[in-house]
């Protein structure tokens, strides 16, 4: 039996309530197989739609005088609420279905980062929905948001994404996990909070959930960190003729693609770091990136990028 932490993509969560709740049904049939075999799972989870969204809507009705303006961190702890309770009642229904008795929780999940992180001068993490340059450029003069073009298809609100440095709930966790419950924690990498000398404070910034996952992975002592994302294999020269899927990675090898410049900083390099992190953090811990439809052969050595 091992413990495993397995880092969900915001992207694979749907873009409304129904997309969402329709999706994440299919997600809790393959993670309740990782419960049925007998590990401890913890669940992580992006929200950079979500939230964005989230963020969106409550400026909306902010501006027509319907409510009071939500600050970003409260945004993001919304987004760990609604998509935790739809990941908690669709492994609900599955462990039902498969007649398991466990209890599932969502804990709400702060990460203190460093007031002085060099990415709070620099917003790159891009939330929330496309615009066109022009609609960009306006909803930054009146609001003062950062937009960046995202790959050629648009213009999106970015926002710092520091390094998280400790997770605030980890003993509640741990508990929860000890106690034998499936835990869903650091939810969109967890609500970035600082210390002040009056306490915690949340701070508006997005922390990259694959690197709040392998934290999260290691501060618990599991043996696995899997990242579940769009494609089944981590590539070497993705895109062109020569292309190879990369089936098993020493943590020396990693480097050395990395080093090459062999993963694109916006979608594969955080993803191999973050495992490399959390490869190195102790003896004969690995970490698996794939996608969710493989997740079962990924496991059996089929399909997959293992790094160790």
């Amino acid at each position: 039996m091992a413990k495993i932490v397995v880092a969900l993509g915001g992207n694979a969560l749907g873009k409304s309530p129904e997309e969402q709740l329709q999706l994440v049904k299919h997600t809790a049939a393959s993670l309740v197989g990782l419960v049925a075999a007998g590990h401890k799972v913890v669940i992580s989870h992006g929200n950079g739609p979500q939230v964005g969204a989230i963020n969106l809507g409550m400026n909306f009705a902010a501006e027509n005088g319907k409510t009071a303006a939500f600050p970003f961190p409260e945004c993001g702890a919304m987004s760990q609420g609604y998509i935790g309770y739809h990941l908690q009642q669709s492994l609900q229904n599955e462990l039902h279905r498969q007649n398991i008795q466990k209890d599932v929780a969502t804990v709400v999940t702060q990460i203190e980062v460093d007031p002085s992180d060099a990415a709070f001068e620099d917003p790159t993490k891009p939330v929330g929905d496309f615009y066109s340059k022009e609609d960009a450029a306006k909803i930054q003069a009146e609001k003062g948001y950062t937009f960046k073009e995202d790959a050629g298809r648009g213009y999106r609100q970015v926002v710092p994404s520091p390094l998280p440095k400790r997770i605030i709930e980890l003993n509640s966790i741990n508990n929860l996990i000890e106690s034998g419950s499936l835990v869903i924690a650091g939810g969109g990498g967890g609500v970035p909070v600082v210390q002040t000398t009056q306490g915690l404070k949340g701070v508006p910034a997005v922390i990259d959930k694959d690197r709040s996952s392998a934290l999260l992975a290691a501060n618990l002592d599991a043996d696995q960190l899997i990242i579940l994302t769009a494609v089944d294999d981590v590539y070497v020269n993705y895109g062109q003729p020569d292309q190879k899927a990369l089936r098993e990675l020493s943590v020396q090898d990693a480097q050395k693609y990395i080093d090459q410049g062999q993963f694109a900083p916006g979608s594969m390099l955080p993803k191999i770091e973050a495992c490399l992190d959390f490869a190195k953090s102790g003896a004969q811990r690995t970490a698996l990136i794939t996608s969710l439809d493989h997740l079962d052969d990924a496991l059996a050595g089929k399909v997959g990028t293992l790094i160790k």
